[in-house]
């Protein structure tokens, strides 16, 4: 089937709506806030969650939509066109990864909650000098009787202080041998108030140049003391489900990456038709018109590999080689476009007046978080040679 083909007329409806929600909704509070670095509102959260955006991956009997990874893109690729943290804030209630490590009993009583936007998690992976390499996690979750004593640093935690809980993996056991260091990673879920870090832990907002509408944090347990149950999933097999995951993660990246592009794009092609130089829109010049089609062609071409990676997703096919594609191709399509549109703006790109300059910000993060391009790369060439010696 081609690419145009899966856009069935229920899928166009969900997409056109989301595009509606994020011009009237999403895009003046991105265009009030982001220059003053401020969060994301709560009244905005509620009206996501109206919108069913908390709810898109969450199975029908838990009160979600029960949709696939293709919808939860479609969604937001248009929300990321006016806020990427908005486009983001989504996966803090369709995280599929989340769901997988929950028992029976904890989704029916936490899932309905997260599709109404009350129950938001945050996810604490990283570390000072643990990025790329997950394996490695130091962080420790040590057994005292019936409960779990944490300790131990972590980086790049967004969300921190708004979510409801912190989803956070230790290791719990130490490693069987150097080529298996994945083993003995466990997962955490801390329940916590909203609006605050929990107990026994400590943390600071990380000073960023984008990705505004809410906090990153580094944190740092010094003994915090959790139940047994806490202890979410089979222990020391954490690392399982953050891989599963990962292709339904890159591709969400995609999505932002190819909405931030799509903004960018609107925003130049609306400035060059009423920008006048030399007597005539700035528009009429070959050059501009040029680098025009072809912005548009890779935010297509990028689009289209998305959808065929959403599609591999949904109907269960293993595709961490072609998610890893169209993670790295939209994410570096992504940059080089909001740059073409900031350099069509001229000088008012480069201020905080137009949005061109925060989806270019923004874009510049694609590159980096959910695995870098070069992760990605490497991945890729994996598929194609077999991995290289060592």
């Amino acid at each position: 089937m081609s690419a145009d083909g899966l856009l069935s007329a229920e899928r166009r409806m969900i997409r056109d709506t989301a595009r509606e929600f994020t011009l009237n909704e999403v895009l003046p509070v991105a265009n009030r806030l982001d220059p003053v670095e401020g969060e994301i509102p709560l009244e905005l959260r509620d009206k996501l969650a109206e919108m069913g955006y908390f709810g898109i991956r969450i199975p029908e009997e838990y009160g979600g939509s029960g949709l696939g990874c293709f919808e939860y893109c479609l969604v937001a690729e248009q929300l990321a066109r006016g806020w990427m943290s908005v486009a983001s804030i989504i996966a803090r209630g369709n995280g599929t990864l989340t769901i997988d490590l929950l028992s029976d009993a904890q989704k029916a009583e936490k899932l309905p909650r997260v599709v109404r936007g009350e129950y938001l998690g945050a996810m604490s992976l990283s570390e000072p000098d643990t990025g790329s390499d997950l394996a490695s996690i130091s962080c420790r979750a040590e057994r005292d009787g019936d409960a779990w004593v944490l300790t131990g640093a972590k980086y790049w935690c967004t969300f921190a202080d708004g979510a409801d809980y912190l989803v956070v993996f230790a290791r719990t056991a130490p490693p069987p041998d150097p080529k298996r260091r994945h083993l003995g990673i466990s997962a955490f879920m801390i329940d916590k108030p909203r609006g605050e870090l929990p107990p026994n832990c400590h943390g600071a907002p990380i000073p960023k140049i984008g990705y505004f509408g809410w906090k990153t944090w580094e944190l740092g347990f010094d003994g915090l003391r959790l139940p047994a149950e806490a202890l979410i999933g089979e222990p020391g097999t954490a690392f399982y489900a953050l891989a599963k995951g990962l292709d339904e993660a890159r591709a969400h990246t995609a999505a932002r990456s190819i909405g931030l592009a799509q903004g960018a794009l609107e925003d130049a092609m609306a400035y060059a038709q009423q920008r006048m130089q030399f007597s005539r829109p700035i528009a009429e010049f070959q050059d501009l018109r040029f680098k025009l089609a072809r912005m548009a062609t890779d935010i297509e071409a990028a689009r289209q590999l998305l959808y065929y990676v959403c599609d591999r997703i949904d109907g269960g096919q293993r595709c961490d080689k072609e998610a890893s594609m169209v993670k790295y191709f939209a994410s570096e399509m992504s940059e080089r476009v909001t740059s073409d549109a900031l350099q069509i703006l001229g000088g008012a790109g480069y201020t905080k007046l137009h949005a061109v300059e925060r989806y270019w910000r923004d874009a510049r993060l694609t590159k980096i978080f959910e695995g870098t391009s070069e992760i990605q790369l490497r991945i890729i060439s994996d598929n194609l040679l077999g991995k290289a010696g060592r």
